[in-house]
């Protein structure tokens, strides 16, 4: 039988009032944005939900870097900004690698919980726009589908106005 691993010296232990783990990353604040909304409850739509959200949090740092390396670009700065486009690949093929896990979905199961979304889509993902629009796909045909979303719509006008990658 194994004994109880003793925990190095290092690691700190007493971290009342202290930054932890859980308190930097606003664990309380992301593990509490999964809701279920079919009902009865279909155990496939966490999956389904948390293949979304984490794309959604993927791209988000795509526009990170992206804006860096425009920033880079925009000041002759391009060794940088090279070693950003390089993550930049890595991230996309991240973002690829992870709906593999999602075809373990069938489509008779998706269609048990399809009715919950209602017409939402991935197709209206701001973010997505953006990452296109940041990349020189720059459609304004897109941006009517976010009508209902002031701030979405600001934002894409605003992308849609500046130069890409591309340019």
């Amino acid at each position: 039988m194994s004994s109880a691993r003793d925990i190095e010296s290092s690691i700190h232990t007493d971290l009342g009032g202290k930054m932890t783990y859980s308190s930097f990353l606003r664990l309380d604040k992301l593990l509490d944005c999964q809701e279920i909304h079919s009902d009865p409850a279909h155990h496939d739509e966490m999956l389904f939900i948390i293949q979304h959200q984490t794309s959604e949090l993927w791209l988000k740092l795509v526009i990170h870097e992206m804006r860096e390396t425009l920033e880079y670009i925009n000041t002759d700065r391009l060794s940088p900004a090279f070693k950003i486009m390089s993550r930049i690949k890595h991230i996309q093929a991240q973002l690829l690698h992870q709906w593999d896990v999602l075809a373990t979905l069938t489509p008779s199961e998706y269609t048990q919980f399809r009715y919950a979304l209602g017409p939402a889509s991935g197709f209206q993902s701001v973010q997505y726009r953006i990452v296109e629009y940041l990349m020189g796909n720059k459609d304004a045909k897109m941006i009517p589908v976010h009508a209902h979303d002031e701030q979405a719509v600001k934002v894409l006008t605003e992308t849609l106005n500046t130069p890409s990658i591309y340019d």
